[in-house]
Formats: structure tokens, sequence, C-alpha cells
């Protein structure tokens, strides 16, 4: 993780529940959960709650950026 991000720079809300994830990440919650199992994305538990963490989309995201060509 970056430290050299501004306070200012960071989200106001860190922990995603698969719901908002989704919404952040524009997928269904079916399609996150299978990346969860897929092992692409790491998850926080507690208990039965299942959160993502903000800075681990952004990476998927950069990480699966690709130039597109026609």
């Amino acid at each position: 993780m970056n430290k050299n991000i501004s306070h200012k720079d960071r989200p106001a809300k860190r922990l995603y529940d698969l719901k908002e994830a989704s919404l952040y990440m524009g997928r269904t919650v079916c399609a996150l959960r299978e990346m969860i199992w897929a092992g692409k994305l790491p998850v926080i538990r507690d208990g039965r709650r299942v959160l993502l963490d903000i800075y681990d989309l952004d990476r998927w995201i950069e990480q699966n950026k690709t130039t597109y060509t026609y």
C-alpha cells in the first residue's frame, strides 16, 4: 500500500460489504463472489460478514487494465 497517500485522498470508507463492493466494481454480487472463491480478491472476515478493502479493489483494477485494439 502506498504510504504517501494524504488524508484528503483517502476514501471516507475503507471496508465495503459485497453489495457496496459490487457497485464500486460495476459487477454483480455473484460475479464478485466468484472472484473471491477463485482467489482473485482477498477478503476480511468478521464472523459471517465478508468485507473487501477498497485498496484491494483498486489494486485489482490497476493490475487488470489492458489496452484494447480493434
